[in-house]
This record gives C-alpha cells, structure tokens and sequence, in this order.
C-alpha cells in the first residue's frame, strides 16, 4: 500500500481500514479497479462500505476531470490569442508568455484553470474601444472578480472548548491559545480566522480601540474601583463582576501601579512602547512560519495572565488570524465572539455588526452541561433577534464539546468504553432538543429545521483513542465549511461568466440577424415591463401587511409601556442592589452587559410589542434560507424567459445565453441586498426607541447624592409618559426603510436587465475584437465545469440516500440488540 492510499482512507474517515488495505497489498492503480465485490470484501460495516464507494465515485471523477482539462487546456506551445479583425483594433495578446515548468506541471488543476481564463478576460479588457458598448463589457469583466466570504460565528463561555474546537476543525492543533497555567481565556475580544491566500505564512492582523476609548475607560475604572468603598446613600452595592472586570483590566496595562496613579498619567506612552501602533491608530502584523509560533507572540492580546508581565488585550478590538493553505476557510471566515457583547461601545458595535452577517452560528457548550447551562442559552436568546429576523443567520448548530470525557472510560475496553460515549452522546442531543422546543422566544426568530446538535471531541480528533475519526463528529462541522465554500467557487463563477460575456462579444459582431434581434428586443423589453408590475405589486402588498401589523403594535406599545417600564425600574428587590445596575443601563444608551446572568436592555423591551407584532410576518417575506425566496419568491418567479425564446431564435442564443445569466446575476445580487436591507428595517424599531429615550438615559446619568435611585426612575418613567409618540416614530421608520427597498428593487432591474437587453440585441459595433477562439477554449472549460457539478450532484443524492438507508438499518440494530 502506498501514501496515496492511505491519504485517501484518512480523508475519507476509513483509518480503520489501513491495515486491511495494506494486507491486500492495494495500490493508487488497483484502488482505481476496485469493484462492487472488492468493496463488500474489503469493508464489511455498512457505513464503512458507504463511504467507500462515495469515495472511490469521487476520486473516480476528479482523476476524469483531471484527464479531460489537460485535453481542453493549451499546450505548452500555444498562446493566448484573440485573434485578428478587419476593422478592430490590433491583437496585441500574442506578446503573453507561453506558460512556464512549472505552470505546465499543475495546468490540470482547478487554479491554473482559473488563473488563464483571467489571462484571457485581461486581455480581451485592454482591446475593448472606448463607446458605451465597450465600457458596458468592461464593469461586466470587472463584476467577475467577487470575494464573497460566509462568516461562522462561534460562541461559547470560556473554557468549553472553542479554541481547541477551531484548531481541529482547521487541522492546525496549536494555532488559538487555550487556556493554561499561566493564562486565562479573556472573553471580550473577538478573533477572526481566515485563509492566507497570499504566502505560506502564519500572520495575524491586531485591530485596537482607539485612544480616545481607551482613556474614558480607564478612567472611569479607576473612578469605580477606587470609590467603591465608599458608599452613597443608595450605593450599598456594587456588581462583583464588574470590580473583578476592571481590576484585570487595569492590572493588565499598568500591573498594581494604577492603584497609585493619577487618572492623567494613564495615556503616558511608556506604557505603550511595545504597543506603538495603538497610538499610531494603525493595525499591528504579526508573522511566523508555524501556526505554534503565532500562537505564543497573539497570546497577550487574547488574553490575560500572570500579573507580572504587560497584557494588552483590553486595548483590542479584534484580532484576525490568518492561515495558508486552508481550503476550508477559502470562502469562510470562523469568527470566535465573545458571548454577550461588550460594554466598549466600538467593540459592542462590531460585536453586533459581526452577528448579523453571520450565515451560520454554533453555540459552543460542555456536553456535561449541555441542556442545563445557563450561559450558552442566554448568548442564545440575547442573540436570537440579530441572528434571526435582524441578520441573515441561515443554520444554527448546538456543539457540546469534550464528549470524549466520560467516567470510568479506561477502565472498560476499547468496545464498551465506545459505546458508552456514543450513548452519552445521543442523550446529549435529545436533551438540547427538547430545551429548545421549550424556548417560544426562540422559536419566534428561528424555526426548528434551522437548528441542529452535535457532539464533538476535538481530543479525540487528534487521538482516536476511544472514537474513530467520523465520531468525533469533527467532519461533519468541516463539511458544513466545505458546504459554504462550494457555493462560493471562485472558479466555477468566474468560468462561467467570462463564458456568457464572450457569448455577447461573439454574438454582437453576427450582422446577417439584425431584423430578428430587433424583434427579439422588443419582445424581451414588453416582458420585462410585465414582470416587473408583478413583482411591485407583491412588494405592495407586503408593505400594506406590514403596515397593518405594525398598527397593531403601536396600539399595544402604547397601552403596556408603563407597565413594561415600571418592571424594568423595580424588577430588584432591594434598591441598594440595583442602584449601579441603573446606572450602567442609562450610561450605555438603556442596554448593560454583565459578565454573567442575563443582558439588560431597556430598548429591547419597550419596542417588544412592535417587533413581536411583526415577527411571523417578517420571517416569511425575508427568509434567512438560501432555498427560501424574499417576498413570497416574487423576485424568483421573475422571468424573461430567454428559453423558450432560444427555443425559437437559435441564431440569437449567444446573446439570450447572456442575458439569462444576467438575470440569475441581478436576481442573486438583489437577494443579497435584501438580505443586508432587512437587517436595518428589522433594527430600526429598537433603534428609534432607543434614539427617543437618549434625553432621560443622559438626565438619569447625571443624578447622583441623595435618593438619586428614585430620581432616575421618576426621571424615565415621567419622560415615557410624555413621549409615547416614540412608538408611532418607530413604525413609521420602518416602513419608510421598506419603501426605500422597494424603490431600490424597481430600480437595479431597470438598470441592469434594460441595460443589458439594449447592448445584446440593439447594438451593432465593428470595434469589437475578434473572440471566437478564446469563445471557444473558454466555452470548453465551462462545458468541464458543468459536467463536473453534474457527476458531482449526482454523486451527493446518491450519498445522502445510501446514507439514510445505513443510518435506518442502524437503528434496526439498536432496536433488536435493546430486544434482546
């Protein structure tokens, strides 16, 4: 048995197969020629025979499709050419080197593949004249050129797992510091991990607050810890936490010498000589060659740790970490966020930025306490409304983590000590299912189908002591990644565009069918006219919807805010106890975030009746589900259907090929935007609220000495009475947002699909180049592309039912051997 083979098996999660495959004597060639027969020989489990056959369907297809492109590919003595035209400008592409060695040795591959289509597209870019038709082609070639990257959100308290969870999932065991000895995990900042797609460094980026914050916070620290001894009236209190907060905070910078500090001396720049670009206002690099190297120069700005040594991780907004060679992070940004936000105002505001542009979410929690901690299901609920109706969060995963950590394991053998895990494992999911069918809050953002469980040990990864490598469940958390990166090929969306945009070059230079493209364009423009009163009149009649329910909810607001504001002002049963929390609240815009028990948000609260007013309503019209079409799939069912036009114009079907796939572009450009828009509709009714309750949050701030409690609370409640009208404000900001989007659909549309229509089929320009052989070396590698994703589909449904069918005779078993 060779490495090949043995690579293979381990990707494939058939490490338990090596030894068999070696006794067998099976190399790359004769692993190529295995058939049916030698399948069930060689793997006798179910699931092992499964994955198997998948394997070798896929390896099968991918050394097919590595044949077929070294045959579509040019040869070592060809050129990139355009070729010559009577009256286009001079064809200038021959001057392009012919590929190198060392080009040639990889032009099979996806890469080379994608890099001389860019040559071509380049080249044909410089030829282009200087009208209208030509600077149209150009913005299109540019358009090729999308980086669109899904961001993951990882949440979880400290010490359950995340970093260890993103090392083994990225395959890079000591890249995130966890904790240790001499350090403790620090929750408040957030680091980002992305592919390296420059060099085969390890680098990171580490962004700072800038001055200004830093100084209001410590002072303010240092005013809280050093009074905090001494005691108001209405001040017998004070949050342990946040004296625990700052003490680390402060001690971290200064070590004990701000105890005896004077607040002007906090912004001396000695303390900032290793940290330069923090006064600089610029991001600090750092780079290494391995991933243990990087780890041990970013941990002082992750975390904090022994009290001898200068920590400036209070300092840090955000830190990004970068990793070469990754294809799972290719198109996927892992983003480890602290749980409740933050009480920095530019970190609480990334904090909330980041979670509404996550696609996917997991919680991370201790599968010991997975259904019963309390934090991970606060970070949950504190976050259910930005990843739900205000984000565009499509999926959210539950991990429990450490699931290889069960009593008593090696004192069972190696079968029995499995079994016990697995066991563990699937009472862990039911419970943490049940606990969210419990949660209506919840289940007013997120719908049950979008929420799933899973139980991971990243130890066991690395070991398989007591679990093989799919048990660990760490695959399937990396297939989710290579999900998201498959809808993103760069390769698939660049080949495929720069196809459609020679298909228009091409087709526009065709003189002999200028009557026929005339009638096709006024056919294509009375359609366009048609669908598009469709889809105004769906958008209408949302907004009505909208409307309708936001009235509702203005009337209740109205009749339950005193109410609801009074519980918020008297929900402590001792005044002493809440007397600093108050304070918190109104010092930060009516929102505080405690480092532990549940986040308090005066603004949440009071504009709960209109968001809850809306919530179902919303849900539907702007789905979060990428199968799911915004406004009942009005826009979806747009159609200027080129098909059966093509089906009657077949002289036509270059440009009608274009224009279909600018239809698809401008429809899934227009889903995206829908998506970022709903977000700041869905936020503004809190925001509004917010904005009307700056006035008493900044009056309650500035009372202080005797009964300075209830003031604040007379303060608040006297400006509520007042200002109800805050709740007619919110709904009318909305709905002026959903006009806006609505315009703005009518509007690109109209742009981009009139646009494209007029330059396809009402223009004539002998200044375009000469195309039809780089139309026809590009239209090869789209037809290899196309029939890839083909075999490729094909290859996934028939995964996923042989799949089904093991998994239903698993059970099977389980219920006989429970029988027995």
């Amino acid at each position: 048995m060779d490495e090949f083979v043995r690579d293979k098996l381990n990707e494939w999660g058939l490490s338990e197969l090596i030894e068999v495959f070696k006794a067998e004597e099976i190399d790359k060639e004769s692993l190529l020629l295995l058939e049916e027969q030698d399948i069930g020989n060689l793997a006798r489990k179910i699931g092992h025979k499964v994955k198997l056959r998948n394997g070798l369907k896929r390896l099968k297809i991918e050394e097919d499709m590595e044949r077929s492109k070294m045959e579509v590919l040019p040869s070592t003595s060809d050129r990139v050419q355009l070729g010559k035209r009577k009256y286009g400008p001079r064809d200038d592409s021959s001057q392009l080197e012919s590929p190198t060695k060392r080009q040639r040795d990889f032009q099979g591959s996806e890469a080379y593949l994608l890099k001389h289509v860019k040559t071509i597209m380049d080249s044909v870019k410089e030829q282009l004249g200087k009208n209208k038709l030509s600077e149209f082609l150009r913005i299109k070639i540019k358009s090729l050129e999308t980086d669109k990257r899904e961001l993951v959100g990882v949440f979880g308290r400290t010490g359950v797992g995340k970093s260890s969870l993103i090392n083994a999932i990225i395959g890079a065991k000591n890249l995130l510091p966890s904790g240790d000895e001499e350090c403790c995990a620090c929750t408040s900042v957030m680091i980002k991990v992305e592919a390296n797609r420059t060099d085969s460094k390890y680098r990171a980026e580490i962004e700072f607050i800038n001055e200004e914050e830093w100084e209001e916070e410590a002072h303010s620290w240092h005013q809280f810890l050093t009074n905090k001894g001494v005691k108001g009236e209405e001040e017998e209190d004070y949050e342990e936490n946040d004296e625990d907060d700052g003490e680390a905070e402060m001690s971290a910078l200064y070590g004990n010498e701000w105890k005896h500090m004077s607040p002007d001396s906090f912004m001396n720049p000695k303390y900032f000589k290793k940290i330069p670009e923090f006064l600089m206002s610029k991001k600090k690099e750092v780079m290494c060659a391995t991933a243990k190297e990087l780890s041990a120069k970013i941990v002082k700005y992750t975390k904090n740790g022994d009290k001898d040594k200068q920590w400036f991780w209070p300092l840090v907004k955000c830190v990004t970490v970068k990793v070469p060679n990754s294809d799972l992070l290719k198109h996927v940004t892992l983003v480890d966020i602290p749980g409740t936000g933050d009480n920095n105002k530019s970190r609480d505001r990334m904090w909330k930025e980041i979670i509404r542009d996550c696609s996917t979410v997991w919680i991370v929690t201790d599968i010991s306490r997975a259904a019963s901690e309390k934090e991970a299901w606060e970070i949950l609920e504190n976050a259910s409304s930005l990843i739900g109706n205000g984000g565009e969060c499509q999926k959210i995963d539950f991990i429990c983590t450490k699931s290889d950590i069960c009593e008593n394991l090696d004192d069972l053998p190696p079968a029995e000590a499995q079994v016990k895990i697995l066991k563990r494992n699937k009472t862990a999911k039911e419970k943490v299912k049940n606990k969210f069918q419990e949660k209506k809050y919840l289940k007013e953002q997120l719908s049950d189908d979008r929420f799933k469980v899973f139980t991971v040990s990243s130890k066991e990864f690395f070991k398989r002591k007591h679990l093989d490598r799919d048990e660990t469940e760490i695959p399937k958390l990396q297939k989710i990644l290579q999900t998201l990166n498959d809808e993103h090929s760069e390769t698939n969306n660049y080949v495929s565009g720069a196809y459609r945009i020679l298909s228009l070059i091409q087709g526009a230079t065709d003189k002999d069918v200028t009557d026929e493209k005339r009638e096709v364009c006024s056919c294509l423009q009375h359609k366009f006219c048609n669908e598009l009163v469709k889809v105004q009149g769906t958008m209408e009649k949302a907004h009505k919807d909208f409307k309708a329910c936001l009235n509702k909810g203005v009337e209740e607001s109205i009749l339950s805010c005193e109410k609801t504001l009074h519980h918020l002002l008297y929900w402590r049963k001792k005044d002493g106890e809440f007397h600093r929390v108050l304070k918190c609240v109104v010092k930060n815009d009516g929102v505080h975030k405690p480092k532990k028990g549940e986040q308090i948000d005066f603004n949440l609260q009071l504009s709960s009746q209109l968001t809850h007013s809306i919530n179902d309503k919303f849900r539907k019209t702007f789905s979060n589900d990428a199968k799911a079409a915004p406004y009942n799939g009005a826009i979806k069912k747009f159609s200027l259907k080129t098909d059966e036009l093509m089906s009657k114009h077949s002289a036509l079907e270059l440009q009608l090929s274009f224009l279909k796939t600018e239809e698809e572009k401008v429809k899934a450009k227009l889903h995206k935007n829908i998506l970022k828009s709903k977000k700041e509709i869905y936020s503004s009714l809190t925001e509004t609220i917010q904005e009307n309750m700056q006035e008493a949050y900044k009056k309650a701030a500035e009372i202080s000495g005797k009964s300075a409690l209830q003031k604040m609370r007379d303060t608040i409640e006297n400006h509520m009475k007042s200002n109800k009208e805050m709740f007619e404000l919110a709904k009318n900001a909305m709905l002026e947002k959903l006009n806006n989007l609505q315009e703005e659909i009518s509007k690109t549309l109209k742009k981009t699909l009139q646009d494209s229509i007029e330059f396809s089929l009402n223009t004539e320009d002998d200044s375009l180049p000469d195309v039809s052989r780089n139309f026809d070396r590009v239209k090869k590698y789209y037809d290899t592309i196309r029939e890839k994703e083909e075999v490729v589909e094909e290859a996934e449904e028939e995964e996923e039912e042989e799949k089904l069918l093991g998994e239903e005779e698993e059970e099977e078993e389980e219920k006989e051997e429970e029988e027995e």
